[in-house]
């Protein structure tokens, strides 16, 4: 691998993340918030690094290779949260830069943790960045720079692969470039079609719209309020758009494609994932609001409507919360603690380990159930009638151990660190599934700004690794990918 091939393109993503932050600082000056110097200085730090890494390093003529590829998205990742930290810290929201880097991390990687124990008295500006960063990490920064520009080549492949969620990034047009400009339209047009229906019809002020939108349709959870949509619980119309909205970001978005350009019209229904995903949000709605009008207390619309909302938001990993179900009966928080480890579609902004991936697993579980009293069967594993390559299944078994494997560790992590058993372990498998809220100490009305520096940085990791989904990260820690060739 040339180092110098990952960091003269890391100069020019450094220069584009740059100028992401022209629109914060507009804001700032808009309103007069007093925070602008918070942007300014990000803004020249990136554009000069990143002008004298494109500019200045000597690099072959070629595309980018696979181990520079997952370097560089990683390597991009990292430079974003450690430079989205900066206007945190510059304007005193956050001076400690571990957490001001921890928010960061969070905003961009779409989980929703946060450390802000209030938002109150922050600047505008400064919480609209904290919510369109997650909004740009949403369909992914790489992805958005390999649709914007096209030196990348043949190695726009490498990039796209490593950085969008799911077994198989669907490539919806033969050139990677189309298929990243056709995921990043699809995104804006829900985007834009949110923020229309909750300016105009449910009549919220801009500001408050924009925010929604940038928290709902990357799955991020963020928001400008300490009450989260517990602020906007009054109004029914609002509840249901962002409900509508957030299972729809946790749709394979390669459906929509089929659907809206190719007139696919059964696309959706006959997909396998879908049917599962939506069955699992069907029956965990019901169990739920049944538990709530068991425990007492709660009508039946009332339960209706935040068992909808909150596996809504727990299973597409977005994180809003309308009611602290950190106080709802055992197995209403249990049930949710399921739905955050499983998570949303491949191919949506959701994380979590997939639904698809749950579906395969299952399948291959009952394969070797009937292994085991016919031992000479040959049982291909089908997902909507087509089968699945046996190193497909391989990949897709290796990754569910890996994801249990990182909860059990990050559990022991961060018990070490003091935390009780629910809340180290709800800590890890909401970073990890980059959901945000926990139980417990970090429960929806909590946060993580207890948590000691090194957590913190823990945390972090666990959500980068589970927003690029482990093997990108993990594999820039073996010496032979870094070998200089």
């Amino acid at each position: 691998m040339n180092i110098r091939v990952v960091l003269k393109n890391l100069g020019l993503v450094l220069v584009v993340l740059g100028a992401m932050l022209l629109f914060p600082l507009a804001w700032s000056l808009a309103v007069s918030d007093g925070a602008a110097i918070s942007f300014i200085v990000p803004i020249l730090l990136a554009g000069i690094v990143g002008a004298l890494l494109w500019f200045r390093l000597p690099t072959p003529q070629r595309s980018i290779t696979l181990r520079e590829g997952l370097a560089l998205v990683t390597c991009t990742w990292i430079a974003a949260a450690l430079l989205g930290a900066l206007p945190y810290t510059l304007s005193h929201a956050l001076p400690h830069y571990v957490d001001a880097f921890f928010e960061a991390m969070s905003g961009f990687t779409t989980t929703g943790a946060t450390v802000f124990a209030s938002l109150d008295g922050q600047p505008q500006s400064i919480l609209l960045w904290r919510n369109y960063s997650q909004w740009l990490g949403g369909m992914g920064i790489i992805t958005f720079f390999v649709a914007l520009f096209p030196m990348f080549g043949v190695g726009a492949a490498h990039l796209f692969d490593a950085e969008m969620p799911g077994p198989h990034p669907e490539r919806l047009r033969t050139r990677i470039r189309a298929t990243a400009q056709a995921l990043w339209m699809l995104y804006v047009s829900f985007s834009l079609a949110e923020f229309l229906l909750l300016f105009v019809g449910g009549r919220l002020p801009a500001f408050d719209a924009l925010n929604i939108t940038f928290g709902t349709m990357p799955t991020g959870g963020f928001l400008h309020l300490t009450d989260s949509m517990a602020a906007y619980g009054d109004n029914t119309f609002v509840t249901i758009v962002v409900t509508v909205f957030m299972l729809a970001a946790g749709i394979n978005f390669a459906l929509y494609y089929f659907i809206i350009k190719r007139g696919q019209r059964g696309t959706l229904l006959g997909d396998p994932e879908f049917r599962l995903y939506i069955s699992i949000f069907l029956v965990a709605s019901v169990v739920i609001a049944a538990d709530l009008i068991h425990a007492g207390g709660t009508s039946l619309s009332e339960a209706a409507k935040l068992a909808t909302f909150q596996v809504a938001s727990v299973q597409t990993t977005t994180g809003f919360a309308t009611a602290d179900f950190n106080l709802w009966p055992s197995l209403s928080r249990g049930i949710l603690v399921v739905l955050m480890i499983i998570g949303a579609s491949a191919g949506s902004t959701g994380g979590g380990l997939k639904v698809v991936r749950v579906l395969v697993v299952m399948k291959y579980a009952y394969r070797q159930v009937i292994a085991a009293f016919s031992p000479r069967s040959v049982i291909p594993l089908r997902v909507g009638g087509e089968p699945i390559p046996e190193g497909t299944v391989s990949a897709i078994v290796g990754m569910a151990i890996l994801y249990i494997l990182t909860l059990v560790g990050g559990f022991l992590v961060m018990s070490a660190h003091g935390l009780d058993t629910l809340t180290a372990f709800t800590s890890v498998a909401a970073t990890v599934g980059n959901v945000g809220p926990g139980l417990a100490a970090v429960g929806p009305i909590g946060n993580y700004a207890f948590i000691p520096d090194t957590g913190k940085l823990f945390l972090s990791l666990c959500m980068l690794v589970g927003r690029l989904e482990f093997v990108t990260v993990i594999a820039l820690v073996s010496p032979a990918f870094w070998r200089w060739r």
